[in-house]
Order: structure tokens, then sequence, then C-alpha cells
């Protein structure tokens, strides 16, 4: 993105989608937004939702080509004003984030999984953690069958009391399994449960977060925000996903962090994407209220070549310090 004086911004898509819709992100987006005013992004994304009737993409043909011009705009303006992302989106709550390690050995055994997760934990030196149960929008199946009883009381176990542990189910489940799963994890001190059902089921969500204690997290795949506000009204999720790249960007992703914080939810966005996704969240996540313990940590990519004058961009037990200088806070070799 470069404005009319030569000031310009950079960002990193989401590559493993932006392969199939770069002709959208060409064709239907970057023709609108061409000589506009950038100061009135937040006007812009309500336009261009409407322009050439993009609102019949909804969801990631629409979303991600979004997210990827919006945070190239948000780059610009904060080198132009000498602001990180995080307080042109919002106020500093959190300049450090701790994160919680992610996983996803689906497939293995529940031995096999946990031999793997110790060595991303041990990496990381992460307090927290995600395990994958279930078999992915499954209808019930499980892979290979059994894993998922025999994984919740191993990774508790292994890891202790003192140990923060998550599990999403990617909406493997129906309504009842869901709620029995739910249960084990209750019994094991899990303390979040995401995606228990497939994400569009809406009032499935809700009967199961009232039938269970531990809190049910989702949103990852949510597109509307119409409906956001319903599962956040309504009590079907405790904890809001939006994510950075599948949402559109970080404005509509604050405007969810907004209204989960005025019902004392909080937000733990999700993160997608291969490239430079772990430093859109961090900046989100740096400048929300209601922020989560812990957020999504799946590494960093080495591949991208980078320079950052404002952090080591490591996880130090646990911690990781968000970039603080103009825009994304780091320089991209082009």
């Amino acid at each position: 993105m470069r404005s009319k004086d030569g000031a310009a911004g950079i960002s990193v898509s989401n590559n493993d989608q932006m392969i199939s819709l770069y002709p959208i992100f060409i064709n239907r987006l970057q023709p609108f937004f061409i000589g506009k005013d950038a100061v009135q992004l937040e006007a812009l994304l309500k336009e261009v939702y409407v322009y050439e009737s993009n609102y019949k993409l909804q969801n990631l043909a629409l979303w991600v080509p979004l997210a990827t011009i919006e945070f190239a705009i948000l780059d610009m303006l904060g080198r132009i004003s000498h602001q990180s992302i995080g307080e042109l989106i919002g106020d500093i709550h959190n300049p450090k984030v701790a994160v919680y390690q992610a996983n996803n050995h689906r497939g293995k055994t529940a031995e096999e999984s946990i031999e793997f997760i110790k060595q991303d934990v041990a990496a990381s030196e992460a307090q927290a953690l995600k395990v994958k149960i279930g078999g992915r929008m499954s209808n019930n199946e499980d892979y290979p069958p059994g894993r998922t009883v025999n994984l919740i009381p191993l990774v508790r176990q292994t890891f202790g009391d003192k140990m923060t542990i998550y599990a999403d189910s990617n909406g493997s489940y129906t309504t009842a399994e869901a709620i029995r799963i739910g249960k084990l994890m209750q019994e094991y001190k899990f303390d979040f449960y995401e995606e228990p059902v497939p994400f569009d089921w809406y009032e499935e969500t809700r009967d199961v977060a009232s039938a269970l204690s531990i809190p049910i997290a989702g949103g990852e795949q949510e597109p509307s925000l119409h409906q956001f506000r319903w599962l956040i009204a309504n009590d079907a999720l405790d904890i809001v996903q939006p994510d950075m790249f599948y949402f559109g960007g970080m404005i509509r992703s604050m405007k969810v962090a907004q209204m989960a914080n005025a019902l004392s939810k909080i937000c733990i966005p999700h993160i997608s994407g291969s490239g430079l996704g772990y430093l859109y969240m961090m900046h989100f996540v740096s400048a929300i209220p209601n922020a989560g313990p812990y957020h999504e940590f799946k590494g960093f990519n080495p591949d991208i070549p980078i320079e950052c004058d404002t952090s080591d961009l490591k996880s130090n037990k646990g911690l990781v310090t968000v970039t603080s200088g103009p825009g994304l806070g780091v320089t991209v070799d082009p």
C-alpha cells in the first residue's frame, strides 16, 4: 500500500488461502481502495462490503483478501503517525502476550501425541497448551478410535494440575456426544472447550454451553458480526475467537471483542496462516481490555526475512513481547 506522498505499508497474507483467493483480491477489492482516503478506513470497510455485491462472497473468500488490505493500510498509517498497529486500533493493555502451545496430532494415538506435545511445550516454555480432540467435523468419529478419551486424562496426568489445558474438537460432535466429552474434560479440569459442535450450529452450541461448566470457546469460522452478536448475547460462547484473517481484519474483530467485553466475556483470537499471522494477532491482543490469559502460538515463521528492534520475537518462558515500533513494528526485506 502506498500513499500519494510515498508512505508505504506492507502486509503478508494468509498464503494457504490466498493461493486460491487472489483473483478476488485483484478484481473485487483492489480497485475499490485505489484513490480512497485511508484515514476513513472503518467507513471504507463498510462500503467495500456492498461494492460489486461483495457481500455475496462473505466468508474466507472475501474476508482473507480484505484483511490483507487492511493490514497494509494499518502498517502505512502507523508508519506515518509513528504508532504501532495496536495504538491505532485501541489503547495498549498488554505489551506482552502469554502464549499457549497449540498442537495438532490427530491421526496419532494418545501416547504418540503426548510425546510430540511435550517437545512443543518444552521449546516454547508455555504455561498453557491446547490439544486437538475428535476428528474435525467428523460426526463423532475419532482418529484413531478411542484417542480422545485416552488423551484427555493423559494430558492432565503428564503436565500436572498447574498447567492450563484447552481442547479443540473442530466441530467433531453431535450435541449429546459433545456434552459427554465435555464432562470428561470437566473431570480433568480442562480450561476451555473449543467448537464442540459444527461452528454454524448456533442453538446446539448454546445447548452444550448450558449443559457444561467448562467455558465454551468459538468463532474461528464465524464470518458474520451479526451472528457473533447472537452467540454472545445468548451465552452460547463464553470465549470469542475471531480470526484476524478469516473475519476480515482487526477493526471488525475489535467490534467482536467490545461486544464480548460488554458482557464480561473474554477474547482469545484465533490465528491462521504461516506468514506473519502471529504478529497481527499479538497487536490485536495488545489493544483489547478483555484478552484471555493465554493466546495461540504455533511457532514463528523463519522463512520471511524481517528485522525488529523492539522485540526478539521469541517465547521467553511463555511470554512474547509485542513489537512497539511504527505500524507492524518490523521491517520486511523486499
